[in-house]
């Protein structure tokens, strides 16, 4: 049984960070029910349902919340759970009728987390935007590039991913151990923006000491020095270097055959460049296999870098069994992971409503009261064909 195990949490579907986090969550063992839409609609990039690796460990029902029956039958779900997830714009909930006050006036120990781009107040609140809109606003993207080229976005992972989904799912476990203590529940309130600010505290910091600037890659992590970087190889693949400290920086040097050599200091910065296209003509001398063999498992820093169909049969992560395959997806197993209560995936991805009435009476719903909300079209089932979103 995962560490969460025991906890219910209700999820409204969306795309992209809140599904993350309700994949954390259900992956740790809460049993999150997630609510669907009655009808077809457009969420994110379609795919077949088992290619949503972002949906998996959880049910789904399909309730028509346009509805006073189905805004109804939602609180009562909410009633028995102890967390809900929701990422829509600000004010579509309380327009729904589901906002925190109703909801915790009915659950008050209830933990309502948030997820925005922007927040819930300030002057961009109600404006559309993606991950590259919020981290722009932070100084990550304009820190990601080479000198003298644009900003390069990084995927959605910094926004969507880290700044959203795991920042929802601790601020909702935060909120979990203090409901415990207090009996009472709270809003998470998480926007992306937020989330990716607060993972450059780092950067910001050393700008602050005076050790980074904002020139975009002239700078030790940013592709400006020449020890930590990426070097193209003789076959056209890529090795990452990453030699900051001194012995690794040394080993570096040694496995490079520049040991011994009348060299700059490591951190003189007007010849970080002379010395990259130094480090780029020798990496070019050998294939990544070649340089796998020198270096790989050294006191270098180094690693391959591979794409996502050798990612999961390198030996190391093999022997982690950091990928898992489920249904025939290839796909990252549950992280963190935890010595007594391990972590796992409860289930692959659900079609939309697919689980809409043995969900429902395991929540409380009797079968008498399910059969006119069927009827009337208050709660339904998507058919097998239905394909459902895979992100954002």
């Amino acid at each position: 049984m995962g560490v969460l195990s025991g906890y219910r949490i209700v999820e409204f579907a969306g795309i992209g960070p809140a599904p993350m986090c309700a994949m954390l969550l259900a992956d740790m063992g809460a049993e999150v029910l997630r609510l669907d839409r009655t009808e077809d609609a457009s969420l994110g990039i379609q795919t077949e349902p088992k290619y949503n690796v972002l949906g998996r460990g959880r049910r789904s029902v399909a309730i028509d919340l346009k509805r006073r029956e189905g805004t109804e039958l939602a609180l009562r779900l909410i009633e028995r759970a102890d967390a809900l997830l929701e990422g829509f714009r600000p004010g579509v909930m309380e327009r729904l009728g589901l906002g925190p006050d109703v909801c915790q006036a009915r659950n008050p120990k209830l933990v309502y987390g948030r997820m925005t781009g922007w927040g819930q107040d300030g002057p961009l609140a109600l404006a559309a935007g993606h991950d590259i809109n919020y981290i722009a606003l932070t100084g990550a993207l304009h820190s990601i590039g080479r000198l003298g080229e644009p900003p390069v976005p990084p995927l959605n992972l910094v926004g969507d991913f880290g700044g959203g989904g795991v920042y929802l799912a601790l601020g909702v476990v935060a909120g979990l151990l203090d409901a415990q203590k207090s009996g009472k529940g709270q809003v998470i309130d998480v926007a992306m923006i937020d989330g990716a600010a607060s993972l450059m505290a780092a950067l910001y910091g050393l700008r602050g000491a005076g050790v980074w600037n904002d020139t975009r890659g002239a700078n030790i992590l940013d592709t400006g020095s020449h020890y930590y970087n990426v070097y193209e190889t003789k076959d056209g693949g890529y090795v990452a270097i990453g030699s900051i400290e001194a012995k690794f920086y040394a080993e570096l040097l040694r496995l490079t055959g520049l040991e011994g050599e009348k060299l700059p200091p490591q951190n003189d910065r007007a010849q970080w460049s002379a010395f990259q296209a130094r480090l780029k003509s020798i990496f070019k001398t050998k294939t990544r296999d070649e340089w796998c063999r020198i270096m790989e498992g050294g006191e270098v820093c180094f690693a391959p870098v591979l794409n996502m169909q050798e990612a999961p049969n390198h030996p190391h992560n093999r022997h982690r069994g950091t990928f898992v395959e489920v249904e025939g997806v290839v796909q990252p197993a549950p992280a963190p992971r935890f010595s007594r209560t391990p972590s796992k995936i409860q289930r692959p991805p659900a079609r939309p409503g697919e689980h809409t009435e043995e969900a429902l009476r395991e929540w409380g719903i009797s079968a008498s009261e399910l059969e006119p909300l069927r009827s009337s079209g208050v709660i339904g089932v998507r058919g097998a064909e239905s394909k459902t979103a895979a992100g954002s």
